[in-house]
């Protein structure tokens, strides 16, 4: 029997080889967004991995959304010209490599220190032109014990700026040839900071609500979806719930994907969280995949489980059982960059050479099991 992690899925009008996806993971190394030798390096490891599709970090559609100084951007030429070579790069190596990438908008968490330097709110300290203005649904701070910045409100022109923002990146993807778009809607970034009552208090038709606060990441992804072409995929990460009283439920993103679905969403990649310091989560294995289940089942929307699923059983049994369409992993990779490969190896698949360019000749990487070898669950 054929590990059902290995067999393909049809995103949009994208297939995608097998269900493993190597999740956004921001690397905090561009300048003024630009992409640097370090991400050919990066991504040319990860695109060797095996999986089904490689997702770009989380690109930020405004300088101003940017979440540390060192994010990757898509909001100028200048960026646009620095990524094509890396796309082109890793394309002209392994062609078979199904390319996403995630567009992002920090809101009120941007103009934050790197990880490694503590990850609060940047400031004068850091350097005089800091921190910079950012922006959100309200003007509340993510944290104001921490003392994050009390971001602005965004206005009507604000909000016409920002939607354009994102479309405008949405064109320099399809530009870059990009197979498949992840708009980010999760962990406290900004579209995330529409749809929770912890951080949207506004009065107008963008607040109050549920159907109100749904409204603005709504129109974005309308208008993104009509700019990205039909045949290639457009999806969305949402965080199922705040994890905190008061907060976004579990059923509010249910109905959010069921929207999202009718203005032409092709998946949800659901995760959970960061929008508030006050969330309390039990992290353990696969802690997001009943969020995927049930938007899956209830929605009827193809989706994404992402969340410490760490060994290659783990993740067919999520595939098998039918609780999500692919699974995601990002530390996975850092600690094996061949994750997928040797997930192959151990569920007795075998898989395909990887053809390199015609110059070169040959093939790598293809597995074939061996007589005795664990087959996969059946």
């Amino acid at each position: 029997m054929t590990a059902q992690l290995f067999t393909p899925v049809e995103l949009g009008g994208v297939t995608l080889p097998n269900r493993i996806v190597v999740s956004p993971m921001c690397q905090y190394a561009a300048v003024d967004g630009s992409a640097q030798p370090w991400h050919q390096v990066h991504y040319g490891m990860l695109a060797m991995s095996g999986a089904g599709l490689l997702c770009l970090e989380a690109t930020h559609v405004e300088r101003e959304g940017r979440i540390t100084q060192g994010c990757l951007g898509l909001y100028s030429d200048e960026n646009e010209a620095a990524l094509k070579p890396i796309v082109e790069w890793v394309r002209g190596w392994m062609p078979q490599v199904k390319l996403g990438i995630q567009l992002a908008h920090a809101g009120r968490k941007a103009s934050a220190q790197r990880p490694w330097k503590g990850g609060g709110p940047l400031t004068q300290a850091d350097a005089p032109d800091l921190p910079w203005t950012t922006f959100s649904a309200s003007s509340l701070p993510y944290d104001p014990a921490a003392k994050w910045h009390t971001p602005v409100a965004l206005d009507a022109a604000g909000l016409r700026r920002v939607k354009q923002s994102f479309v405008t990146a949405v064109e320099r993807s399809a530009r870059l040839g990009f197979d498949l778009v992840e708009m980010h809607g999760a962990h406290g970034y900004l579209l995330h900071q529409f749809l929770s009552p912890l951080s949207n208090t506004r009065s107008d038709e963008y607040g109050g609500t549920m159907e109100k606060r749904r409204r603005f990441p709504l129109e974005v992804f309308e208008a993104c979806r009509k700019a990205w072409p039909r045949d290639k995929a457009m999806g969305i990460r949402l965080s199922a719930t705040d994890w905190v009283e008061g907060g976004l439920t579990i059923e509010d993103t249910i109905e959010t994907a069921r929207q999202m679905k009718a203005l032409g969403c092709d998946f949800v990649d659901a995760s959970s969280g960061g929008n508030s310091p006050a969330q309390k989560i039990t992290v353990v294995p696969g802690y997001h995949v009943p969020f995927a289940a049930r938007i899956r089942r209830e929605a009827g929307i193809k989706t994404w489980a992402v969340g410490v699923i760490t060994e290659p059983q783990q993740a067919e049994h999520i595939i098998a059982s039918g609780e999500a369409d692919c699974t995601a992993h990002a530390r996975s990779f850092l600690v094996d960059p061949r994750w997928a490969w040797n997930a192959a190896r151990a569920l007795g698949v075998e898989t395909p050479a990887l053809p390199l360019p015609a110059a070169r000749g040959g093939s790598i990487l293809a597995f074939k099991p061996q007589p005795g070898m664990a087959k996969a669950a059946e």
